[in-house]
């Protein structure tokens, strides 16, 4: 058993944490065309380039997203509990029920916190969480989800289905209450119930859903994989709070970190409705350049490497850019460049060598010039920031000290943000 291992071990790459072992690359310009043209003003940018640049995204990291208009026009939500006298009497909490192609498909649990102090709808943050609503604060009232969870939130009879073991075990994730207290609510859904993420998930998920052969589908080169099914449901949780009354809808950010930050951008980039775009951490196949070895690499992430890797997240053409990154037609700054010209704020932490935070910040620098053609400011620096700074105009950054997470430092960091860049009409 050691011989394949030893053997898999040295087939793989060296990870790369010394940045003068990193090897030069070169960037393509997401501001000329595929016919090879410059684009030089936001009318160019809106009706040729940007289009351009989604398919290479599509076709190349997360696959096409199907056309799901027509089913969402079937969508139903109920709100399935409320109490105005959530985290201490400061918000509403409302748990809702949706089902967004109609009660013949599956649904999703969306949990809401609305501060109780707005003086009319507020701003939100959505985000995806990787264990359960019940996960994200400290509230027993949460209802816990019904669908597959990883083994550290599951039952310990090896069932994969939530129990009260898990309640409130990433609410230092969420920061509810501080948020609450600035003024915004708080919306999360468990990413499960889009996609359990495993290899075999989407069979329990809305992409079997939505595909005439269900679970019986062979996924092609260029399909949507689960990264793309945790977009489309940042989506439709944002269709099911456009219905809420106590929610600004023209005012919802999207947030997510590591693997669902990759969703969030990715969300953020299609749908055009979120007026901000957050990437937490997210890493190789998220904010930070894939040119740039450096930690994780598109080898190990897609799964090229045997027992390493999560192949079902992208479409299966990332792979095979694994130890030929110099030949992808696009980088990072590409997907980052599809939030504007709307906010976005690119975070990473000190001791996240594997994401490589220079390489994210150097996604938001390249992605400044899309920014600025759109007459926006966008990052407005090149000069890496030192540790517990957060620079930027239209576009953010910060590099917090610590390990690989999203902590208090960060949502102050996105709460301050939003105020100037998302303020009270």
């Amino acid at each position: 058993m050691l011989f394949p291992l030893l053997f898999l071990a040295a087939a793989m790459p060296a990870t790369i944490d010394d940045e003068s072992k990193v090897p030069p690359y070169t960037l393509p310009d997401p501001l000329v065309d595929n016919a090879g043209q410059k684009v030089v003003d936001a009318k160019q940018w809106r009706e040729s380039r940007r289009p351009e640049v989604l398919k290479l995204v599509e076709d190349n990291i997360f696959g096409r997203t199907p056309d799901t208009r027509e089913r969402t026009k079937a969508a139903v939500s109920e709100v399935v509990e409320t109490s105005t006298a959530a985290l201490g009497g400061k918000a509403t909490r409302t748990q809702l029920k949706v089902w967004p192609i109609g009660k013949s498909g599956p649904a999703f649990d969306l949990l809401l916190y609305t501060p109780n102090a707005a003086k009319g709808p507020a701003p939100v943050f959505l985000g995806l969480n990787f264990g359960g609503n019940h996960t994200t604060v400290e509230d027993p009232a949460v209802r816990l989800p019904s669908t597959w969870v990883s083994k550290q939130w599951a039952a310990i009879d090896g069932s994969n289905r939530a129990t009260e073991k898990g309640r409130g075990g990433q609410a230092s994730r969420w920061q509810a209450e501080a948020l609450i207290a600035r003024g915004y609510g708080l919306a999360t859904v468990y990413c499960g119930d889009f996609e359990p993420d495993f290899p075999e998930g989407w069979k329990q998920g809305f992409r079997a859903a939505l595909s005439p052969a269900g679970a019986n589908t062979v996924w092609k080169d260029g399909d949507w994989a689960c990264i793309g099914a945790w977009a489309w449901g940042l989506s439709r949780s944002l269709d099911a709070l456009e219905r809420f009354p106590a929610v600004d809808a023209k005012r919802v950010a999207v947030i997510g970190h590591s693997r669902l930050g990759k969703a969030s951008l990715w969300a953020g980039a299609q749908d055009q409705r979120f007026a901000f775009v957050i990437s937490n951490n997210s890493g190789c196949g998220g904010a930070a350049l894939n040119k740039r070895i450096f930690g994780e690499t598109v080898g190990v992430i897609s799964g090229h490497y045997q027992g390493r890797g999560f192949p079902h997240w992208f479409t299966a053409r990332f792979a095979t850019f694994a130890e030929k990154e110099d030949q992808l037609p696009l980088d990072a700054h590409y997907l980052l460049a599809l939030a504007a010209p709307r906010p976005l704020y690119v975070a990473s932490a000190s001791e996240d060598s594997w994401a490589d935070p220079l390489g994210e910040f150097l996604g938001a620098v390249h992605a400044d010039p899309v920014y600025q053609v759109l007459g926006e400011p966008g990052l407005g620096t090149k000069e890496y920031p030192s540790v517990s700074k957060s620079v930027g105009k239209t576009v953010g950054y910060h590099i917090r000290p610590g390990a690989h997470d999203i902590l208090l430092e960060d949502w102050k960091n996105y709460a301050d943000f939003a105020d100037r860049v998302m303020p009270a009409k």
